[in-house]
């Protein structure tokens, strides 16, 4: 049903098992028409050097047959939200993906959680916070989506959260700000967080979830790749300046 995957690692990242190239194919026998490769920043253990996101900028713009982006799972490393890659380098990228990660940001109390996900929001550097229902990272959900809601940005429903062992207990999170993202016209994005190419574009989990909140499949941006085009468009990525008419 979903033609747009905006979540997936490769070996770049240190701990997954595909290339762009494998995961690329994997999408198209899939019948995926476009997705994001968002390997983490340099500051995860096992990450790339930063001179890697600059050679995204050589990736043809479809791989075969499906568009392929380029993209980032940042990591946020202090209170104020600053990020792990310089403004300069994010900037050149199509899709800039934040999350909190334990060897980056030591999960602290609800109250500094929230304050550095409210700081990675208003730096302005941000297209989307990823599994914010993470139980380890407790945040006040409402002044969360609200300030998502005032930035334009999306909000990630994280299929791997809800079958993994390492976010278990995410599921109830996710659907308070699922219902809030709703209440608040927050734009909602499905990621499969795929780090094997079995894993491109299974939504699945989070699918059911976002439905179980009263989303619909319309309400969702990669329902559709131009969705996440849309989105992108108004986000002001050069690569879609044209999209705004």
């Amino acid at each position: 049903m979903f033609k747009a995957d905006t979540h997936m690692h490769t070996i770049s990242s240190g701990h997954a098992c595909g290339t762009i190239w494998e995961m690329a194919k994997a999408a198209s026998s899939k019948d995926l028409d476009l997705i994001i490769i968002t390997d983490h920043g340099p500051a995860l253990p096992g990450g790339p050097h930063k001179y890697y996101f600059t050679t995204l900028v050589w990736l043809p713009p479809f791989i075969e047959g499906v568009e392929v982006l380029r993209g980032i799972e940042a990591n946020i490393i202090d209170e104020h939200g600053s990020l792990d890659l310089e403004p300069h380098f994010l900037e050149m990228l199509d899709w800039v993906a934040v999350g909190l990660h334990d060897d980056c940001w030591a999960p602290r109390s609800r109250d500094e959680n929230t304050a550095a996900l409210l700081g990675a929001i208003h730096s302005g550097l941000a297209d989307v916070i990823v599994h914010p229902g993470n139980p380890r990272f407790p945040i006040h959900h409402r002044a969360f989506v609200e300030a998502l809601a005032a930035a334009g940005m999306a909000m990630e429903m994280n299929n791997s959260s809800l079958v993994s062992p390492y976010r278990r207990g995410s599921e109830a999170n996710c659907q308070e700000l699922g219902a809030l993202a709703l209440e608040c016209g927050v734009p909602i994005v499905l990621g499969s967080d795929a780090h094997t190419p079995w894993q491109v574009g299974d939504v699945s989990h989070a699918f059911a979830l976002a439905t179980s909140c009263g989303i619909l499949p319309e309400q969702i941006l990669n329902h559709t790749a131009d969705g996440v085009r849309k989105f992108l468009a108004k986000r002001g990525k050069k690569r879609f300046a044209t999209l705004l008419g």
